[in-house]
């Protein structure tokens, strides 16, 4: 019979951040072995959320807490709301119609009905769950976990938001500058990578040959790629025409491979207005392939995130990993992590992405220095065992509330009336 290791295990960082790192890690777990968290959250694969769920949930198993990750359903008239509300939290306009709010709430209030949460600790993710706070009696702590770009959100969305985000008992975002003025307090972590996933672990030259021949990918000339869902804050469109303004110096390849997101309606709409935009040298791929992911980045000569509004961008973080030269847009979390022609570049336009595409292509030594620094700074900043310590020094700030847990598991009982 085959036998099953844990994927995710704290002690595999030992290598990366120390012994007594490590061990911290664990005291401070031995502390709360046990505790029920639950998260909740509104997909289980396309972007950033569920990609750090997937490793933090199992890394906090491994450790002794009893983490629980659980998804609300709804139609494509409710993610089409959420969609939209979460453009508008980015800063975009919505016309917030009472009847696209009670759309919103009616369709939360029904996963309320049929979702027991059971636990010590519930932590909700971004907008999609948000309301699901006013339906339950409150027998712990409830922390609303904010990953998007929240520096100049629209008024109109934020004050609507805010009556839900004030009934949680703390509120987690990415970044200082995406504080509000809430009555409940603030934390800020910043999202971090499992460097041992299929999509971060190391590759030899036939893994990465494989996956590229398996897509269509040529790599007889330098790849450019960006890699991250079909979304417009992404720029996939700003992408092609940097590349096109930068091909009338240097010959490459450029790739935009994403996905589409089931809590994501516009996604698909945005990779089909792409796809008129494709040719030989210029290939728009979508995919559910960590592996890929993992070979295009390692192969890419350049990546790029060249977002508009970015909450603080996985992708980047990965391809830092990898020790790849990164290009992204000079906004949100990628300032946190490429510091400007240190390990990376930072871009405000097409014509600049273009001319640092070019820079890049011509300099291997550059790229390989950008490269060395990038992995280097993501070891130190941005590895998951630093985001566990971080939500175990939270969970230990609402110890005494834990012995609060419900008493009556009856269908309904969890409901406030």
């Amino acid at each position: 019979m085959e036998k099953f290791f844990w994927p995710l295990r704290i002690e595999q960082y030992e290598d990366l951040i120390g012994a007594a790192a490590v061990e911290r890690i664990m005291l401070k777990a031995k502390r709360l072995h046990d505790l029920r968290v639950v998260n909740i959250s509104s997909t289980f694969y396309g972007g950033g959320v569920a990609e750090i769920l997937s490793s933090l949930t199992l890394a906090q198993r491994a450790i002794g807490i009893r983490a629980d990750w659980r998804l609300i359903q709804g139609s494509p008239d409710f993610f089409s709301v959420t969609k939209k509300l979460h453009n508008a939290l980015q800063g975009g306009d919505i016309d917030l119609t009472d009847l696209k709010r009670h759309h919103y709430e009616q369709i939360v209030f029904h996963n309320a009905l049929r979702m027991e949460v059971d636990a010590d600790l519930v932590v909700v993710h971004d907008p999609q769950p948000l309301p699901l706070v006013t339906h339950y009696r409150h027998t712990c702590p409830w922390v609303w976990r904010c990953h998007i770009d929240l520096s100049q959100p629209n008024p109109d969305a934020w004050g609507y938001v805010k009556t839900f985000v004030e009934q949680y008992d703390s509120v987690i975002m990415s970044l200082p500058e995406y504080g509000q003025k809430l009555d409940v307090p603030q934390v800020f972590f910043m999202p971090a990578i499992d460097p041992f996933s299929v999509k971060n672990r190391e590759l030899d030259e036939a893994e990465i040959r494989d996956r590229l021949e398996h897509y269509g990918i040529p790599d007889d000339l330098p790849i450019v790629a960006q890699v991250s869902r079909f979304d417009r804050w992404k720029d996939p469109q700003g992408v092609i025409e940097a590349f096109r303004l930068a091909r009338k110096e240097v010959d490459a390849t450029l790739v935009l491979l994403g996905n589409v997101a089931t809590d994501d309606p516009e996604g698909q709409q945005v990779f089909e207005s792409l796809l008129d935009c494709k040719e030989e040298r210029i290939l728009i791929l979508t995919a559910e392939d960590s592996a890929l992911v993992n070979a295009l980045q390692r192969r890419a000569a350049v990546v790029l995130q060249k977002s508009l509004r970015e909450g603080f961008g996985l992708t980047v973080t990965e391809a830092m990993w990898k020790g790849a030269a990164v290009i992204g847009g000079d906004c949100g979390g990628i300032r946190r992590q490429i510091e400007d022609g240190v390990n990376g570049f930072r871009v405000a336009s097409v014509e600049q992405a273009a001319q640092r595409m070019v820079q890049l292509l011509k300099d291997e030594s550059l790229r390989r220095r950008l490269g060395e620094a990038a992995r280097e700074s993501v070891r130190a900043n941005f590895l998951m065992s630093r985001l566990v310590e971080q939500y175990l020094d939270l969970f230990a700030a609402f110890e005494p509330r834990f012995s609060l847990r419900p008493q009556n598991n009856l269908p309904g009982s969890h409901i406030e009336s």
